[in-house]
């Protein structure tokens, strides 16, 4: 068999790349009883809140296993930047991205050719609930007050992009409220810059982001759109408790290119369980806006799975899908 695959190297690419990957096999296998022994990167998709997470999360880990782990922005096209990359690098764990829900709506609205198979789980790490908030000054305080009103005018509704999650989200809170409203994206500006910049009329973002100008009395939270009210916002009742049957929350985890060694992942799940579950981690996160919410590899495969065809049927009902 050597031989013969000796043989095709000289024939064509093809059978060079085949004798390659056999001959390196005990190699990788052997490389990855060690692991790590080099530097680990986390790709991160999205700036704010979650950068800061990202990197918590990789200085924790870098100590449970005793090589540096390094947090790198990689953002662009809803995550599709940073998706592409990590799945690009061998699958040998030394390339993690920190992954959300974006993996779906990347792949549904046609900006990644691969969808949340191309990856490997490796733990779940949180969950962020959004929210709606609106300039102080619209004297709307309830999400009945911006129905009423959003039936008489169309609202300027801002989002992070076309197909993102925040798009999503705001689909379906908007449908149980009954209203049609004009998306606008943030470009390079923020959520709160363009609400009190008068630019949009709403906006459906991470708490954190609102936060300091709710405290300030310049912004109105109305709601939030996860089934339990968020601790960062304790004051803000839900969508549900206001009469809108509204459950949408974002998951953020690891994942690792596809077929990457089980062993692997393992030791990477293992060392991502002793943060997220550490009570220093909980705290610090619960102040930006995430929730801690641990699940191993194979539960939150799980919930990555289910979490897709749910976008995939409302992204379709929105004409948000690729066709």
């Amino acid at each position: 068999m050597l031989k013969e695959l000796s043989r095709s190297v000289r024939i064509g690419g093809g059978a060079v790349a085949a004798a390659a990957i056999l001959s390196l096999a005990p190699f990788s296998a052997a490389v990855a009883e060690d692991f790590p022994t080099q530097p680990i990167e986390i790709t991160v998709l999205f700036g704010g809140p979650v950068a800061t997470i990202a990197q918590m999360l990789a200085e924790g880990m870098a100590k449970e296993l005793g090589v540096p782990v390094v947090s790198v922005s990689r953002t662009g096209g809803g995550g599709a930047v940073g998706y592409s990359f990590v799945n690009s690098t061998p699958p040998n764990g030394y390339n993690i991205v920190f992954n959300s829900n974006s993996i779906s709506t990347s792949y549904h609205i046609g900006n990644t050719p691969f969808d949340y198979k191309a990856f490997d789980p490796v733990a779940q790490v949180g969950m962020e609930v959004p929210a709606l908030a609106v300039r102080s000054d619209s004297g709307w305080k309830t999400l009945k007050d911006f129905a009423a009103a959003g039936k008489k005018q169309k609202m300027k509704v801002g989002i992070s992009g076309r197909g993102s999650f925040t798009h999503i989200a705001s689909a379906a809170l908007f449908e149980k409220l009954g209203i049609e409203v004009i998306y606008v994206p943030y470009g390079k500006g923020s959520a709160p810059v363009e609400l009190l910049g008068g630019r949009i009329d709403a906006a459906l973002q991470w708490p954190a982001q609102f936060k300091a100008q709710s405290d300030a009395g310049k912004l109105n939270i109305l709601a939030v759109t996860g089934g339990e009210r968020v601790p960062l916002i304790p004051d803000v009742p839900t969508a549900k408790e206001q009469g809108y049957d509204v459950d949408t929350v974002m998951w953020r985890g690891l994942a690792v290119p596809h077929g990457t060694p089980p062993n692997v992942i393992a030791k990477l799940e293992k060392a991502a369980r002793t943060v997220i579950t550490s009570a220093d981690f909980k705290q610090r996160t619960s102040a930006l806006g995430m929730e801690t919410a641990y699940l191993p590899a194979a539960e939150f495969g799980k919930v990555v799975a289910t979490d897709d065809a749910s976008i995939a049927k409302v992204m379709r009902e929105h004409g948000l899908a690729k066709q």
